[in-house]
Formats: C-alpha cells, structure tokens, sequence
C-alpha cells in the first residue's frame, strides 16, 4: 500500500495507460481523481463512460475513486480536477498528467488547427493541471507532478511535429517546476512511455498480423507503464526529481538531458568559411544522424 492516504489525480485515466495508473494507485491505496472527457483518438467528441467504468472498477474491489469530465486545455476544467480531489478526498498528493491526443501529419501537410490542438492538450493541459494543484503542493509543502513525455520529443519522429514539439516542452516545463518548486518539497519528473494503447492501435491499421514488430508492441501492454507512474507518486520517491525515465515492457531507463559534447575555441574568431573547413570537421564524429528516429535510440522500441 505504497499510496495509503495519498488522493492521486490522473488526466486521461478512461483509457490505455492512465487507466492503468488509476487502478494501480487504488490498488497501492490511494484514492484516485479519475479525469477523462471520453474524446476521440483527435480530440473530438466526447463520452463519460471511459472515465466512469474506471472509477466503477475501481470502487467495486474496494477502492476509492470520483469521475471528472473535464478538458484540460480549460483552466477552468483543470481546476475542476484539483477541486474535485480537495472536496471529495481532502486534498492532493500527486498529478499525473498522462492526458493526450494525436493528429498526425507529414510537415508539409500539418495544419494550424492540427498544431494548436495537439499543444493544446498535451502542454498547455499538463500546464493548466499543475498550475491547479501547485498551490496546493505549495501549503502542505510535499506533492509530485509526474508528466507524460514521448521518444518523439526526445529523439524526434515522421509525421509527428505537433506532438514531439509538445512533448519535448514537457520536459522544458518539468524542468522549471523541479527547480522552483524543490524549496517546497515538490518533485516533478517525466516518463515516455512504450506501450501497445488506443493510439498505437489505430497507428497500425492495416499492418499484417504476423507482423512481429506489430507482435513485439502488443506485448508492451499499459499495465507495464503503471507502477513507475505510481511509485513517482508515492513518498518512497522523495529526493528523486527532475528526471526522465523511460518504460517499455519490462525495461526502465534513465535518460540524460542535453548537454554540450563538444566545443571549439578559435582566438580569431569564426567566419563562415573557417566553420566549414575547421569545425564541422572537428564536430562530425558527435553529430546526431540526421534522419535518426525514437527507434533508432531507444533499443527496447526497435522490432
């Protein structure tokens, strides 16, 4: 019971690996704000069902849990989140903001409004939630944000401007909370996440079923993603933040943060010229691959 007394908040927990966080915090004996508006894979729609079959499955092994159908991209309905947690289960503990949508596109064909919703949900939600709570964490001097990053961010992938863009400004913002909020006992880390969900599904329509890559990312269930979401939350944590962890299946990594890996000096100062015929010479040895995708960095996504 590593959340006994803990009230947990989890956006998108109708679904895939926030539900799979929600359940595993009840289980770890946390009561659990249960956040999902029950949109579409792009955003769209909307239905309560999602979020209220998790907090039923959750209540009927004997767990706590309440249901809210907010957007996170309204500050109000962030607050909603925070405030139903406070009302219902007398404060807060921990915020996973796991939240999110994707509308995939080639560059040249992404849109403005593709763009805006993608940030939207994923960075200005993750903002929006933790703005709520920070207060909150603030008084009782303790809390944990625990944000959902991608490879995408961190390494880059085809077709996904919009959603490595947000993803990687995850990171920027954990970063800034971890640091101004550590004289508070706050903590906030990221994790990127590999695993067979709703998303992942509908990215591998028409691929053939003896595909064993498509094999070997349908073992990479949600439920393998929980307990570090859970053990983030928990104060068996305290002292670890501003980090980035990976989960894929049952391997975890730590990532590193770019830093500089090689520098140059010339007491002359640099033309353009003396770049090409100098520099880039000195620096090709450590220069990322161009074309280099998720996939080709983080060994445990490869088929």
């Amino acid at each position: 019971m590593m959340l006994a007394g803990k009230v947990v908040a989890v956006t998108g927990a109708g679904r895939g690996i926030g539900r799979a966080i929600a359940m595993l915090c009840a289980s770890e004996g946390a009561a659990v704000v249960v956040n999902d508006p029950g949109v579409a894979q792009d955003g769209g729609g909307g239905d309560s069902r999602p979020a209220e079959e998790t907090v039923a499955d959750i209540c009927a092994v004997g767990g706590s849990a309440f249901a809210n159908l907010a957007s996170v991209t309204d500050p109000a309905g962030a607050e909603s989140i925070v405030a139903d947690a406070v009302r219902e289960f007398g404060r807060i503990d921990a915020v996973v903001n796991n939240a999110g949508i994707l509308r995939d596109a080639i560059w040249h064909k992404l849109s403005h409004e593709d763009w805006r919703a993608v940030i939207d949900v994923h960075l200005n939600g993750a903002f929006n939630v933790s703005k709520a709570a920070t207060p909150h964490f603030r008084e009782q001097q303790s809390g944990s944000f625990v944000h959902f990053t991608s490879g995408s961010g961190l390494v880059g992938n085809i077709g996904q401007a919009n959603y490595a863009a947000a993803k990687l400004g995850i990171v920027g913002l954990s970063q800034s909370i971890a640091l101004d909020m550590a004289r508070y006992g706050v903590r906030s880390n990221c994790i990127a996440p590999v695993a067979f969900t709703r998303m992942i599904e509908n990215l591998t329509q028409g691929a053939s079923p003896d595909d064993p890559g498509i094999a070997k990312m349908r073992a990479n269930s949600a439920d393998k993603v929980a307990p570090l979401a859970a053990f983030l939350a928990s104060d068996a944590a305290a002292g670890i933040s501003n980090q980035i962890f990976g989960v894929c299946g049952n391997e975890i990594t730590l990532f590193s943060k770019p830093r500089p890996v090689r520098s140059m000096v010339k007491d002359e100062g640099w033309t353009a010229q003396s770049i090409a015929d100098e520099l880039v010479q000195a620096f090709d040895p450590d220069f990322a691959r161009a074309d280099e995708v998720a996939a080709d960095v983080i060994p445990s996504r490869k088929a």
